[in-house]
């Protein structure tokens, strides 16, 4: 398992260089200026000192090769803050936002606690709760509660967070007065009643992410589940006198979890992506919302950068999926 790790480890490496380059070569092509929101007033000769501060003025081949070296090249002292860059500082060039004015990566630091907060709960909720429900729904296959179950996950599925986001904000938030409409970014958790505060806000972007989440893992956990029903050594478990209980929770859903794994770990980074739309419906500060408002100003380092790191999150999690597969099942061996 170990020799597999590593060498998937060093195999992820060439493949996050040529995404990286696709990446880039997109971005360059894409249409748009970053001088088209200068005013007018301003002289050319200026315009074209601020391109060059940019780091448009160089080669395409140049402006890749410092971007790619700044995003994995990290000194001690420097840590986060020199990720990337347009303008020296302690000899390091760091990436400069060209809509926030800074470093790309403090920007996505500061606001990534925001989305962990959203995206983690709302994961963490859709996998507890469609887990158990996909069992029970093989268990007793096409009663009320598989019947239920099965048309609530098909519109939860079906229908985009663009539209459950603001549907349930006029249910529960404009009409009924629940929870909060919109996502207080500066308010800090330092008591019980601001972590009940916390708790409230949180609530409508959670559920409209867990939403999607549970609708898609129980519908795998369930045929899953009822695959695994019919199996001999489920009937061989029975024969020899093992409780119901025992059979479904120890046999059957072990095995069945072995294909699951794979939609649990690809979904985390899918459910960032459906985080960038969740984001902008409730007013939530973090890396969705950074992302779309740097696509509509133009802003190529910070979609470079955040496209990157969606990359690395599907590599990465392609990988942990593939390992847990081998400790879940030990009929498996990379070795």
């Amino acid at each position: 398992m170990l020799t597999f790790t590593i060498r998937r480890l060093l195999l992820s490496i060439p493949t996050l260089l040529f995404i990286s380059l696709i990446i880039f070569l997109l971005l360059q092509l894409a249409p748009g200026d970053p001088m088209a929101q200068v005013p007018l007033t301003v002289p050319p000769e200026v315009k074209q000192k601020m391109r060059e501060a940019l780091g448009l003025g160089e080669p395409i081949y140049v402006q890749y090769y410092k971007w790619l070296i700044q995003f994995f090249w990290i000194e001690p002292q420097v840590a986060f803050d020199y990720f990337f860059g347009t303008e020296f500082s302690e000899g390091k060039q760091r990436v400069i936002s060209w809509q926030w004015r800074g470093p790309v990566m403090d920007v996505v630091v500061q606001r990534l606690p925001q989305t962990f907060w959203v995206v983690g709960m709302a994961y963490v909720v859709g996998v507890l709760i469609s887990i158990p429900v996909g069992i029970y729904s093989a268990y007793r296959q096409y009663s009320v509660f598989d019947q239920s179950g099965t048309f609530i996950t098909m519109i939860g599925f079906s229908v985009p967070p663009f539209f459950t986001g603001p549907l349930l904000g006029i249910i529960f938030a404009v009409q009924l007065g629940w929870v909060p409409l919109l996502y207080d970014t500066t308010h800090v958790v330092e008591d019980w009643a601001s972590f009940k505060v916390q708790f409230q806000q949180m609530i409508l972007p959670v559920m409209v992410l867990a939403l999607q989440t549970t609708a898609q893992i129980s519908r795998y956990m369930r045929a899953s589940v009822l695959d695994n029903l019919n199996q001999d050594y489920v009937r061989t478990a029975r024969s020899k006198g093992l409780s119901e209980a025992v059979v479904v929770m120890v046999h059957v859903v072990r095995n069945s979890m072995i294909p699951v794994i794979t939609v649990i770990a690809l979904g985390i980074p899918a459910i960032f992506g459906g985080a960038i739309i969740t984001e902008v419906v409730f007013g939530v500060s973090g890396i969705g919302d950074m992302f779309i408002r740097a696509l509509l100003s133009n802003d190529l380092p910070t979609v470079q950068t955040l496209a990157f790191i969606f990359a690395i999150l599907i590599v990465l999690f392609n990988l942990i999926a593939d390992v847990l597969y081998g400790v879940l099942d030990p009929r498996i061996r990379y070795d």
